[in-house]
């Protein structure tokens, strides 16, 4: 398995960087496109690259947010045939809310109808191809979390929490051990690495990879969750996007030789 970064807060040398995500990922023969970052700017690093993402097979969205979705246009105009799985509960609905304030932070508005030949929802535990899964939440009251963080869902003009229904973990079976992919971790990393740990019991976990949405958390909330992290038994994290620069220097603190920075340009195997 062979991940490279596309998009991210932090970009290596002349690539673009942007408040999104964006991975590439080469498992077994076959290429998955996880996330599409806030813009094109992804494409543009992925040619950079050299990746060709019109060999695509596989698109994956973690979760209905903006800084994963609004790429999505431009990769269907570049790829004619690679299918996008999305959690069933995602819909253009995710909205951003603070006092009486609110702001639309979904997918774009009618994408899904657009491209509606080209998106397959999944529910439960979905198998992509060989070893390669899908997998929701399991952990009860995610939405004290999503009221916590200000996210919120407008079903019939209420704004509801966020119980990130939407989001989904994509993991990968290699020989190191399972990969973890989630692009922003609503749903709190720990409560990640247990719920794919309890899908497949018998099987290590060797990392988990995307962002923690730790930027607006404080210290102590930073050490609690690394000391929860420590006792998964996960031998790496790969972080970034929206856990802060001042959150990853505590994680690496906190978990010494096991924390990595995402950036543009990073590559990870297993």
């Amino acid at each position: 398995m062979l991940a490279k970064v596309l998009i991210d807060n932090i970009a290596d040398k002349s690539y673009c960087s942007e408040w999104g995500l964006s991975v590439h990922i080469e498992h077994n023969g076959k290429n998955i496109l996880l996330d599409t970052g806030a813009s094109g700017r992804f494409s543009e690093n992925a040619k950079k690259m050299g990746i060709d993402l019109e060999k695509i097979d596989y698109g994956v969205l973690s979760h209905a947010h903006y800084d994963h979705s609004d790429g999505m246009d431009n990769f269907f105009k570049l790829n004619s045939k690679a299918k996008f799985f999305l959690r069933k509960p995602a819909q253009e609905n995710c909205y951003g809310r603070r006092f009486i304030f609110s702001r639309y932070i979904g997918i774009k508005k009618g994408l899904t109808e657009k491209y509606k030949n080209r998106i397959e929802y999944v529910s439960g535990t979905f198998e992509v191809c060989d070893g390669v899964y899908l997998l929701g939440h399991t952990t009860d009251n995610l939405d004290i979390a999503g009221k916590k963080a200000g996210m919120y869902i407008k079903k019939d003009k209420r704004f509801l929490p966020d119980d990130f229904s939407h989001e989904q973990s994509l993991v990968i079976r290699t020989s190191k051990g399972l990969l973890i992919f989630n692009s922003c971790s609503h749903g709190g990393a720990d409560n990640i690495i247990n719920e794919v740990s309890r899908e497949f019991p018998q099987e290590p976990i060797y990392a988990l990879i995307g962002g923690f949405h730790l930027y607006r958390s404080s210290e102590n909330e930073v050490r609690e969750l690394a000391e929860r992290i420590k006792k998964t038994g996960i031998e790496k994290i790969y972080t970034g996007h929206c856990t802060g620069e001042k959150a990853f220097r505590l994680l690496a603190q906190e978990l010494p030789g096991k924390a990595f920075q995402l950036r543009v340009g990073l590559e990870i195997e297993a």
